[in-house]
């Protein structure tokens, strides 16, 4: 078979099936680290035998039997079930027998409650999406041997803790998705506006999110904050398109709406009503994924800025305030308020929290307001304050032309 077919082949299979393959192993290993050895060996076992014999019809399935068959042998060469202490505390049966799926096990393995959020995304990125080390450290902006210590240091905390590999039980599952579909946002965010590099976003790692959140969405359909989150990522994704013009950002006011993707925006559309769905007799409420993804919605639905019915925008931002109180919400209210009552309005009610202190869109959301004010020179002051919190290159492109125009 040509070799450029079986690379793609690979290629494909370790996008699409790592997961499943690595949470199978480890199921059978007990240990992450002797699954991801056994994994990377039958991938790089594929490479040979797929271009001697043929891709199989199912990929997954081959590079499971071979990972798993070399993770039996090797525990029982190494006796490891007698010599050391599993990594993994042996799966526990889940009564209704709603979870069957490894998936899941590794994912809420990965973030445990135990582990720090910072390791959780770390872990998530390592062992579900299966990036390397340095992917990750570039990703977050630190040295590949810190992240590597970071990693270890997490199993090794698994290890020590005994951290069962298993899906929480009922009574858990609540705090526990939500700490999960935490770490799946934070790995979109971290790809929709890049912290470093010459690009406004970080494709890969905005795509590896979607795909968890996806994923998360498959193994848990019954669940409407899993729901809501997808949605929430893919009328985000949708602006892409948009959101550069010539290497220059362009506020959504700006943006040319025929480039959004009409595809992903039906595709969350479709969640929301699901999302928004709360089970009163079962003591639900609305979760905060589900209140971000129908103000995404709204502005998805307006054909153009003008459109934008921003009165409904504001009565979500109550909601997701009173859901989720954070700094971050009270400023994002705030510029939606400034379409309502007017900037002079909102300007008064800008967020004085010391968690906002170096946050740039503070300072680059009072610089609007007192730009649409007229009030020129303390909006240049504002800017320059944004600047000096932005990383980065496009977003602080943007602010030096506001600042060249305020001059």
């Amino acid at each position: 078979m040509v070799v450029d077919q079986v690379l793609q082949a690979v290629a494909e299979a370790h996008s699409d099936e790592w997961a499943s393959v690595l949470a199978a192993t480890a199921r059978v290993a007990a240990d992450l680290d002797l699954a991801e050895d056994c994994v990377q060996d039958a991938y790089a076992k594929a490479l040979v035998h797929w271009r001697e014999q043929g891709v199989p019809r199912k990929p997954g399935a081959w590079l499971t039997t071979v990972a798993t068959r070399r993770a039996l042998e090797l525990r029982r060469r190494a006796d490891v079930a007698r010599r050391k202490l599993p990594l993994l505390v042996p799966v526990e049966d889940v009564p209704d027998g709603t979870f069957p799926d490894d998936r899941l096990r590794l994912v809420f393995t990965c973030c445990h409650p135990a582990l720090a959020q910072e390791a959780q995304v770390a872990l998530t990125l390592r062992l579900v999406c299966g990036l390397s080390s340095a992917e990750i450290a570039k990703a977050f902006l630190v040295k590949e041997a810190t992240m590597q210590a970071r990693i270890t240091r997490a199993k090794q905390k698994i290890s020590r803790s005994g951290i069962p590999y298993r899906i929480p039980r009922t009574p858990e599952l609540p705090e526990r998705i939500e700490a999960v579909l935490d770490v799946v946002h934070l790995v979109y965010t971290a790809g929709h506006t890049a912290a470093d590099g010459d690009e406004l976003t970080r494709p890969d790692l905005a795509r590896r999110g979607i795909d968890l959140a996806r994923m998360m969405r498959m193994l848990l359909p019954d669940s409407a904050e899993t729901a809501g989150l997808l949605a929430l990522l893919l009328l985000t994704q949708a602006r892409e398109g948009a959101r550069v013009e010539g290497g220059r950002l362009v506020l959504m006011e700006d943006q040319n709406r025929s480039r959004w993707d009409r595809g992903l925006i039906a595709e969350g559309l479709e969640l929301v009503p699901e999302a928004l769905a709360a089970r009163p007799e079962a003591g639900a409420t609305v979760g905060r994924f589900a209140v971000m993804a129908a103000i995404a919605a709204v502005h998805a639905e307006a054909t153009r800025w003008e459109d934008t019915d921003w009165g409904e925008i504001l009565e979500l931002y109550d909601v997701l305030l009173e859901r989720w109180p954070s700094p971050v919400v009270a400023l994002n209210r705030v510029v939606a308020l400034s379409y309502v009552a007017g900037p002079a309005a909102a300007l008064d009610q800008l967020p004085d929290d010391p968690a906002l202190t170096t946050y740039p869109y503070l300072a680059s959301t009072r610089a609007e307001l007192l730009r649409r004010l007229g009030r020129t020179n303390e909006a240049r002051v504002a800017y320059e304050e944004a600047l000096a919190f932005t990383s980065n290159p496009v977003e602080a492109q943007f602010l030096h032309r506001r600042i060249d125009t305020s001059t």
